[in-house]
């Protein structure tokens, strides 16, 4: 008589136990893999913030004084930005030339003086993208939109993720990157390892502001494009948003009113790059000490864990 053969299988508990195993393991893997990657990405952010604080203070040390924020002057690259200015020094000399050309231009519709920045036939090399370092790795949009030009015309801006921290508020010009002035390290009585330069600040989803290269804000001043203060409260008031949407605290690009205040994509806080080229991040409980970390010579206490 032949030996019965016994047929191994697997029962429905088994199967639902191993069911059960490898969702606790896609449960316990899934969130550390997308911690690794989110602390991957905010490495690369905070090193571009490194890179453009070296340059800030490479321009510093070239031109013996930080740059404006945002130039007035006429006969100085009207409007040019402090992004704009510091191009030789983040090894994007070929932008910067060409950016150079275009402000040797004369004869504009203005008037005999320089051309302004906004002002070039579009796309103006300067507007249609912004550099790679200014933007954070963070950032998943394609930070360029259609802006209608102060010529009339209609180009494509290149957006930013960071802007200069202007001092207390958008008018008191206390901060390092100044609308219309030059600052120096010797001004910076505060501290240059408690004083704020940069900080991170997303464009709102119609990325109504923050033009990398000549934004002239709200105010004509680069509020909301190239700058922010720590308590931009008119800012808030132009957004018809409520005036607590200041300082340093969460925000989402699908809320306009993000716009008037620094925070980023990074979980719990924002980097920020400090004068003495440093960058720190700076969790959201630390809006108590901002207008004292954004004023150069105020006096105030603004140490940071």
């Amino acid at each position: 008589m032949a030996s019965l053969r016994h047929r191994t299988a697997v029962t429905l508990v088994e199967i639902l136990v191993v069911m059960a195993i490898i969702g606790i393991l896609i449960a316990i893997l899934v969130p550390a893999v997308q911690r690794v990657r989110n602390a991957a990405v905010q490495t690369e952010c905070t090193n571009k913030m490194k890179q453009i604080a070296t340059a800030l203070h490479s321009y510093h040390d070239a031109n013996k004084q930080f740059p404006p924020a945002l130039s007035l002057d006429t006969s100085d690259s009207w409007y040019l930005s402090w992004m704009g200015r510091i191009l030789p020094f983040v090894d994007d000399n070929p932008m910067a030339t060409e950016i150079t050309k275009e402000y040797t231009r004369v004869n504009s519709p203005w008037g005999n003086f320089w051309l302004p920045a906004w002002g070039g036939q579009p796309p103006h090399v300067g507007l249609s993208e912004s550099p790679a370092i200014f933007r954070c790795s963070s950032e998943g949009r394609a930070m360029t939109m259609s802006v209608m030009l102060g010529t009339g015309n209609a180009a494509d801006a290149g957006f930013t993720s960071y802007l200069g921290v202007h001092g207390s508020d958008d008018t008191a010009a206390d901060g390092i990157l100044v609308v219309g002035a030059r600052v120096t390290m010797n001004s910076i009585t505060d501290g240059s390892s408690n004083t704020l330069m940069v900080g991170e600040r997303p464009p709102s989803k119609d990325m109504g502001y923050g033009m990398w290269y000549a934004g002239a804000g709200y105010d004509g001043n680069g509020t909301g494009d190239v700058v922010l203060g720590a308590r931009s409260t008119p800012f808030t008031t132009k957004l018809t948003c409520p005036p607590t949407k200041v300082g340093l605290q969460s925000g989402n690009v699908n809320d306009s009113c993000s716009q008037s205040h620094f925070w980023s994509h990074h979980s719990g806080g924002s980097n920020f790059a400090f004068a003495d080229a440093t960058v720190r991040f700076l969790t959201y409980a630390a809006d108590a000490k901002l207008q004292a970390l954004a004023t150069r010579n105020s006096g105030d206490d603004a140490t940071v864990e």
